[in-house]
């Protein structure tokens, strides 16, 4: 009778377990598109937890002031310089999409005389045609990627306000229902705060550095339009792998096809040669500040979380690859150790 009742119990425990799993699943679809806007409100959260603290706890601020008060200053201090950014790089596109005929003569103008002086044809005419549907079509697609991101912002902050009023709450919840140990409860939130803070400070901050020397270059060197090209390279320079490159090397490429060859000089030693060096001084110094990262950590973090999660990605892609890295030593800690002490002691 007994053994009947422990099956028993052991069906219905599966059962629910299954229920859970499957509206899990089914939410979790529904509500995909608000991921990117949770795991920025978590980024934020984690950034602003020990101010809200502060304010809350050792000041006396009531729990929205405090809320309202630390999401407006993130909003004016991070959110609207990128836009800013954003809305330069976006004026500059609707001009490439508005004239992209104009554009496409000038690039096989120059494809041409590259090719007249190495005596070897870089670009195919063809393929230089099919970049202007490609350009055609890309004025619509941004427009829809800036209003899905005024939605996700908005959706963040709202998620992100909740989190901060019931933020202690929220986390003695997380002892409560992750069935793991307390020590190891603790650890995956420190490693969640160091890997958040080392991206979401690290990254920007990196790309932001890169975009100023290589503004001082572009003023020097005298191109054309420098602070949208310092607008480019601060974004592009948060991209994994390539990085800045990704615009000071087709700009050196376009000096010498226009027969600069002086500034093209320029452009390459002071791209490569400062602006990479830049790159990883800095990066090396800021993850030895904000946290011992391994770099294969944080670049194939990045190639995958930019798949997943889009530009949030630039953060929690890292961190999957930390988590899963952790959760495989939780394991080994929770039940393989105590297994091994188990067997001892018997």
């Amino acid at each position: 009778m007994n053994r009947s009742t422990i099956d028993t119990n052991l069906l219905r425990q599966i059962i629910f377990i299954a229920v859970i799993i499957f509206l899990g699943i089914v939410l979790f679809n529904q509500l995909w598109f608000f991921l990117p806007a949770f795991l920025g409100a978590v980024t934020f959260y984690v950034l602003m937890r020990e101010r809200m603290f502060y304010l809350t706890e050792v000041k006396g601020w009531g729990y929205g002031s405090a809320a309202w008060v630390l999401m407006l200053l993130s909003f004016f201090v991070i959110l609207l310089p990128t836009g800013l950014l954003g809305n330069i790089l976006y004026s500059k596109i609707s001009y490439v999409v508005t004239h992209s005929s104009e554009t496409l003569n000038s690039l096989k103008r120059a494809a041409d005389q590259v090719s007249k002086k190495i005596g070897y044809e870089i670009i195919n005419p063809n393929a230089i045609n099919k970049i202007g549907t490609y350009i055609t079509e890309l004025l619509p697609k941004a427009l829809g990627v800036t209003l899905n991101t005024l939605m996700l912002i908005a959706s963040m902050y709202f998620i992100l306000y909740f989190m901060l009023v019931n933020g202690r709450k929220m986390e003695n919840s997380l002892y409560e229902y992750i069935p793991l140990a307390d020590d190891n409860v603790g650890r995956i939130g420190a490693e969640v705060k160091v890997m958040v803070v080392s991206n979401a400070i690290g990254i920007p901050l990196i790309a932001l550095i890169q975009g100023v020397v290589a503004l001082i270059g572009y003023l020097i060197i005298g191109i054309n339009e420098p602070f949208l090209w310092f607008a480019a390279t601060s974004i592009a320079a948060m991209m994994p792998v390539v990085g800045a490159a990704l615009i000071y090397a087709p700009l050196t490429i376009m000096l010498f096809a226009q027969g600069e060859t002086g500034k093209g000089i320029a452009m390459g030693i002071w791209g490569f040669g400062l602006v990479g060096l830049v790159d990883n001084l800095f990066r090396f110094l800021l993850n030895k500040w904000l946290g011992d990262i391994h770099p294969l950590i944080t670049i194939f973090g990045v190639l995958v979380g930019v798949q997943l999660f889009g530009f949030i990605g630039l953060i929690f892609g890292p961190l999957l690859i930390s988590m899963f890295i952790l959760l495989l030593r939780i394991y080994s800690s929770e039940f393989i150790v105590k297994k091994r002490d188990i067997n001892r002691v018997k």
